[in-house]
């Protein structure tokens, strides 16, 4: 069941003896399919006791946690945060000082854009053992979906994963690096600053008609994918309104999604639902 915050001062009051301390363990979910859950992650949360999940976790992953377990939810949406990153880390502690055996389920990789380097820095700091499970990151993920590749021999030497929010909201990048067009930059949420990623990168040298491909929801039932060029990134946005999470492979392998689109229709992970809306 999802506990409300106000329900952790029940949760913590019911903690173990003195000294009995229990472990954190930051856990990838991966990218939304329940079957790219790594192995390890899943026999974690099939024994959890207390997850502590975000908002990215997929709904089938969730549904993987005993009924026995308590489930904190302590996601966040754009604009609107239940809970500071700090606070989360704090709980984190807590629970385990209490005595709880603590599943830290994020979406995706905990080390990747997923503040598992905070959160794990935080509990080390207080004495808390941290135990790492990696998970499949979005942008491999939502690459393999769609049969885009992030490299290519002929097309892109380099990958980057960049953030497209910053600590303030606007990002604030090296846009002069990005700006090689044999360089595939994967952001990660870049849906609200889109309109200022494509106007920053096409000032400073990165061709207007890269090709973009916008994957929202990506590895899930309900994927879908837009294909766009870099001086119409915005536009599609605004016309096709795709929903969190989503994100951005810009490059010149996103040429190569037709012939993706195609396998993606007969592979046994990848959503057969997906549906796939291309500017020309």
């Amino acid at each position: 069941m999802t506990v409300k915050i106000p329900a952790l001062d029940r949760l913590l009051a019911g903690g173990f003896p003195p000294g009995q301390q229990g472990d954190v363990w930051l856990v990838g979910a991966g990218p939304g399919a329940v079957d790219l859950l790594t192995v390890r992650a899943l026999r974690l949360i099939e024994k959890a006791e207390v997850v502590v999940c975000d908002r990215l976790v997929g709904p089938d992953i969730l549904a993987l946690i005993p009924p026995t377990a308590l489930n904190i939810d302590v996601g966040k949406t754009p604009g609107f945060h239940g809970m500071k990153q700090s606070q989360i880390n704090q709980l984190l502690v807590d629970l385990a000082r209490a005595g709880r055996q603590v599943i830290r389920l994020k979406g995706g990789d905990p080390f990747i854009f997923g503040r598992g380097g905070e959160e794990m820095q935080w509990l080390q700091q207080a004495g808390v053992t941290c135990h790492i499970v990696p998970g499949i990151t979005a942008a491999t993920g939502c690459a393999a979906a769609t049969g885009i590749p992030l490299t290519h021999r002929d097309m892109a030497q380099s990958v980057r994963f960049i953030t497209g929010h910053g600590r303030d909201g606007k990002p604030q990048l090296d846009w002069e690096s990005l700006r090689d067009a044999r360089q595939t930059l994967v952001f990660y949420m870049g849906l609200t600053w889109c309109e200022a990623l494509s106007e920053q990168m096409i000032r400073h040298g990165r061709d207007a008609h890269t090709p973009v491909a916008i994957i929202e929801r990506g590895t899930r039932h309900d994927q879908r994918t837009h294909i766009t060029r870099l001086d119409r990134l915005a536009q599609t946005v605004a016309e096709r309104q795709p929903q969190s999470p989503g994100l951005l492979i810009v490059g010149d392998v996103v040429r190569l999604y037709r012939n993706g689109a195609d396998h993606a229709a007969t592979s046994t992970f990848t959503p057969s639902a997906s549906k796939a809306s291309i500017d020309a």
